[in-house]
């Protein structure tokens, strides 16, 4: 589960991690308001109007009308996810950037030339920057242990620093039976070059991070940039928090953080119905019980010529309700050509799913080739069902004969 940066510092700021003042807004005028109210009167010489939205580089992502796709202009320049204000009338400079973004379209690197629609800003207090640090912290699945990474190169992809100077990212993993340890803070601190004032800052400033980390259940908190200002304080100028969704029951609050409108709405459909579903950008919808079975399938897919336009996984009980929600759902994506229903009888029995499957059918409309390879328990008794259902069924034996039939539905 995501949550915007603007949830996320409140979030921190209970830790005692530094964050800068800050305040999110839903309209041009609230900003142009608040920015007047909450910083210029309370003497701030710079505001950070920042667009919020569920995606990273919004400083260098530009703003689109949605309609047009016309780039939005700001004086001279088109618009950004992140705008400094240091002259003129703040407050107007604030609800003039504000106007631009909110009902617009930002595209970044990560949303791709779609974008995402701004709803909200945040009108941050302006900082004097020293130097510019790259923060994060994630679960290493590989070695069972938090994972610390810091860099000097802060406020560019972390991505590009890892392939282009690997050097420049001090790692440090976390033995969950000791948990972190001060020489691990300094060990960071070190890497980074740090001494004096700016070390100690960067102790305090980790130690709380790692404290918020684990105590939130994230599964990645990430701070980019992370900076020192002119005399040595590390402060958390951006904040981006994923939750482990399988520690919601440990944190009611989590319910009020959620933004729908954020996320793809056939996934909140999904999401109604117990269903494991991820939206892809294919043309093959993909039905299956067990999440390892569905990367194969997907595979499959791949291999067969056609692309994956979901990842499905409808569990251990793929009865009528839940396979007749997972076909409405796959047949609500325009971009689905044919299906491939993958089932593995293991706990539920194949002439189960095959009734389901019929049972289904005739609650909802589907107007694509269907492919469908059953097996263990009863997979013979369940072919025998469809293939006498007088539906228009394409039944696979195996994996293999599954992914030609894929190729021959696609007509490829």
């Amino acid at each position: 589960m995501n949550i915007h940066e603007y949830q996320a510092k409140e979030l921190l700021r209970t830790y005692g991690v530094p964050v800068l003042r800050s305040k999110a807004v839903f309209s041009s005028a609230e900003a142009g308001a608040v920015a007047y109210s909450d910083f210029v009167s309370q003497g701030s010489k710079a505001i950070v109007v920042k667009a919020q939205i569920h995606a990273g580089g919004r400083g260098k992502g530009t703003v689109h009308n949605p309609t047009t796709n016309e780039p939005v202009m700001f004086g001279e320049k088109p618009l950004r996810g992140v705008t400094v204000l240091h002259s003129g009338d703040l407050a107007d400079g604030a609800y003039n950037v504000a106007d631009g973004l909110i009902g617009n379209k930002l595209v970044t690197i990560q949303t791709g030339e779609e974008g995402k629609i701004v709803r909200r800003v945040l009108i941050e207090d302006g900082c004097n920057i020293g130097h510019e640090y790259y923060c994060s912290i994630l679960l290493d699945r590989g070695r069972g242990q938090n994972l610390i990474m810091v860099s000097t190169e802060g406020g560019v992809e972390i991505e590009k620093v890892a392939e282009e100077t690997p050097e420049k990212i001090i790692r440090v993993h976390i033995d969950p039976a000791t948990g972190f340890m001060p020489f691990q803070a300094r060990e960071l601190g070190f890497g980074l070059g740090l001494s004096g004032n700016a070390l100690k800052s960067f102790i305090s400033f980790i130690t709380k991070l790692y404290t918020a980390y684990e105590a939130m259940d994230c599964s990645m908190l990430e701070v980019n940039p992370l900076v020192s200002t002119a005399d040595g304080e590390f402060i958390a100028l951006d904040a981006k928090v994923n939750f482990d969704d399988n520690a919601e029951y440990r944190h009611p609050n989590w319910a009020e953080l959620r933004d729908i409108e954020e996320e793809d709405p056939l996934e909140v459909e999904a999401g109604k119905y117990s269903l494991n579903y991820i939206k892809l950008d294919g043309n093959v919808g993909c039905m299956v019980n067990g999440a390892g079975l569905a990367m194969g399938t997907m595979d499959i897919i791949q291999l067969a010529g056609g692309k994956p336009a979901n990842f499905l996984d409808v569990g251990g009980g793929a009865n009528a309700e839940r396979i007749a929600n997972a076909f409405r759902i796959m047949m609500s994506d325009p971009n689905v050509e044919a299906v491939l229903i993958n089932i593995f009888g293991g706990i539920v029995r194949c002439d189960r799913v095959a009734n389901g499957i019929l049972q289904a059918l005739e609650q909802v409309t589907v107007n694509v080739p269907v492919i469908v390879r059953l097996d263990g328990t009863n997979a013979i008794e369940a072919g025998e069902i469809l293939k006498s259902s007088g539906l228009n069924f394409l039944v696979a034996a195996t994996l293999q004969d599954a992914a030609d039939r894929v190729t021959e539905a696609l007509g490829k």
